[in-house]
């Protein structure tokens, strides 16, 4: 430690010498004794010992103090020596701040860890329903096949789903922005739910748009999935859904069981169900969140009108030319 603060000290140290040098140089041009320098050196150096001593007790006793908080460091409760100038003013303000910001970004780590946790348990809640229903499917004989694809389907829903909810908090989300045909997209869309309709025995009517626009065409079809997947939920067998479009807007309307009003504004936040999904135990509460935040990540927009035992309509925002800021 005492090599430590001489290194410290060393510029202080080489100008007492040098000022010594001097007073011996101008002493010897006026002739006069050399004790007098000597006597002179000598009560400089007595001043410069106990200063050096009163600086190097106050030197140890802060680099223990820093080292007892290194060894027993809590950032909850971090309480810094009084800095003996502007400078370690200025150093301790820039350590604080770091260690503010790292509060920061693990209060926000640790918060996206619980999202997380919540989200596989009640996925994990969720996917057991479609498994536990093929298993009795197939105790039967022969098996529905009908039915088990729609399970099947069920199932392959909440992987993607799953897969879809992670590749939306990652920094490289494949987003492809290109023209594609709006009628292609819904036509994948309703293809993959092809089954569900004629089991349900539910009515689509599907009037082409005839447009094109500018999309990642993948996360369209994940957004439309899930819009066609929660109307077929909650359309009773014998319903319709009817797809069209209304100028920019792609309109999805089915004679389901509808949405209370009072649940209307919380539809798109994360893990809401909403009185009609708890009562039917089929809601997630993450398809509508996941759309909202795909469609705006494209520059789309989203907006629900319903009412209850009359139906929901859904109608997205698709600019031809929308620009889109990544």
């Amino acid at each position: 430690m005492l090599l430590s603060y001489l290194r410290r000290q060393y510029k202080l140290v080489v100008l007492l010498v040098l000022f010594a040098g001097i007073f011996a140089a101008v002493f010897s041009l006026y002739n006069l004794p050399a004790e007098a320098v000597g006597y002179a050196a000598a009560l400089c150096g007595a001043a410069g010992l106990v200063l050096f001593a009163v600086g190097y007790a106050g030197y140890a006793r802060r680099h223990r103090m820093l080292s007892r908080l290194l060894e027993n460091i809590d950032e909850s409760s971090f309480h810094l020596p009084p800095p003996s100038g502007a400078l370690e003013a200025d150093y301790q303000a820039l350590l604080k701040a770091v260690a503010a910001d790292r509060a920061r970004l693990a209060a926000a780590e640790e918060n996206t860890r619980r999202d997380m946790l919540d989200y596989y348990t009640l996925w994990a809640h969720q996917i057991k329903t479609p498994i536990a229903a093929m298993n009795l499917l197939l105790e039967e004989e022969p098996p529905d096949r009908a039915a088990l694809s729609a399970e099947l389907l069920k199932t392959e829903e909440y992987v993607e789903m799953v897969l879809s909810y992670l590749r939306l908090g990652s920094d490289t989300t494949d987003y492809v922005l290109r023209r594609c045909e709006l009628d292609d997209v819904v036509r994948a869309a309703v293809r993959k739910y092809a089954r569900v309709f004629i089991l349900r025995k539910i009515t689509l009517r599907f009037d082409e748009t005839r447009r094109t626009v500018t999309t990642d065409e993948k996360w369209l079809g994940f957004v439309l999935g899930q819009l066609l997947s929660n109307a077929l939920k909650y359309t009773r067998p014998g319903g319709a859904i009817r797809i069209y479009g209304d100028g920019t807007t792609l309109v999805i309307s089915d004679t389901g069981i509808g949405i209370r009003e009072e649940d209307l504004p919380r539809i798109f936040e994360k893990g809401f169900t909403g009185y009609n999904g708890r009562e039917d135990r089929k809601s997630t509460g993450l398809g509508l969140y996941l759309c909202r935040r795909i469609l705006l990540k494209l520059g789309h927009e989203i907006s629900i009108v319903s009412r209850p035992g009359q139906g929901t309509i859904v109608r997205l925002s698709l600019p031809d030319g929308a620009e889109i800021v990544e």
